[in-house]
């Protein structure tokens, strides 16, 4: 699976070394010194397990099983049922997704890690999934935002993207989002001589950045920015429905729909999201995707 940077799903070979990482860091901290439990289990015996789905969502993670079983025992294997990847959806649960084998005391100590990972970006891809369904078919496109845990960034937005939506910018190195804090001490009147002035600032050539988006706290603040030459993406932050509603029309007057997108972003839900989407607006953002998604009900049993 490969996409470019407007694709839906990320290339895992690029996550490989994060995920390798992260592995280490699970065995390290719940396997210490060793582990005691395991011990009280016969050396010889050997197992299968069953991993199955119990609950309606998304399934992500899949490329990660190898490492961190490989990072446990090289001689767990991992056996996927026919058609289950990244990105499948679990339809009629309890599903049979995989199986897992080898010494019964590397699978139990690898238990907890593996379903741990699974669920957290499993949980992210249905959440993420259950936004996309809502606004289509729209042309409305769901964003994540960079509310991720620290060391999990790459593995979130490959989540996101699993479940059907968009990345925002990867990082404050890629993208310029110039926010209300950058702006401090500004008049509102001059909101706008204050952003081209920022924008005459940046770096060109291979440093550019993928793209310029400002943040609008109000319909005022957002009408002087169709003024500024070289803004990408306005966000719509905490509008009303009618002011987005105001916003897309004024925008399209001007001739400016294909050359400033709108993004409406904050307190976005699933009840809302599509009244949104058919405003017209070209993104949504929402954070929750990321650090609110429930964990998806998984569990290995024994086959």
């Amino acid at each position: 699976m490969s996409a470019d940077d407007e694709g839906r799903i990320v290339d895992w070979s690029a996550l490989h070394e994060r995920a390798a990482e992260l592995a280490r860091m699970a065995r390290h901290e719940d396997l210490g010194p060793g582990d005691l439990t395991g011990q009280l289990v016969p050396a010889d015996a050997v197992a299968r397990y069953h991993l199955v789905g119990r609950q309606h969502g998304v399934l992500c993670g899949c490329p990660l099983v190898p490492t961190l079983l490989r990072a446990y025992d090289d001689r767990l294997i991992v056996e996927w049922s026919d058609g289950v990847d990244d990105g499948y959806r679990i339809e009629q649960p309890p599903e049979t997704l995989a199986v897992i084998g080898g010494p019964l005391r590397s699978v139990l100590a690898v238990e907890r890690p593996l379903l741990n990972f699974l669920q957290h970006l499993s949980g992210i891809a249905s959440l993420t999934r259950r936004f996309v369904d809502a606004v289509e078919p729209t042309a409305a496109r769901i964003y994540d935002t960079r509310k991720t845990i620290p060391g999990f960034r790459n593995l979130h937005k490959y989540a996101v993207r699993c479940g059907g939506a968009w990345n925002h910018r990867m990082g404050l190195f890629d993208a310029v989002l110039i926010k209300e804090n950058h702006l401090i001490g500004v008049e509102p009147g001059h909101i706008a001589a204050a952003v081209f002035e920022m924008l005459n600032r940046l770096p060109e050539g291979d440093s550019a950045p993928r793209f310029v988006e400002v943040e609008a706290h109000s319909y005022d603040q957002f009408d002087a920015l169709l003024s500024v030459v070289g803004i990408d993406v306005i966000m719509l932050d905490n509008f009303t429905l009618e002011d987005v509603e105001r916003a897309v029309r004024r925008r399209d007057e001007l001739g400016l729909r294909g050359k400033v997108e709108l993004e409406v972003s904050g307190g976005v839900t699933l009840e809302h999201v599509r009244r949104l989407a058919e405003t017209g607006v070209e993104r949504i953002a929402v954070g929750a995707l990321t650090h609110s998604a429930p964990a998806l009900d998984l569990a290995l049993v024994p086959a």
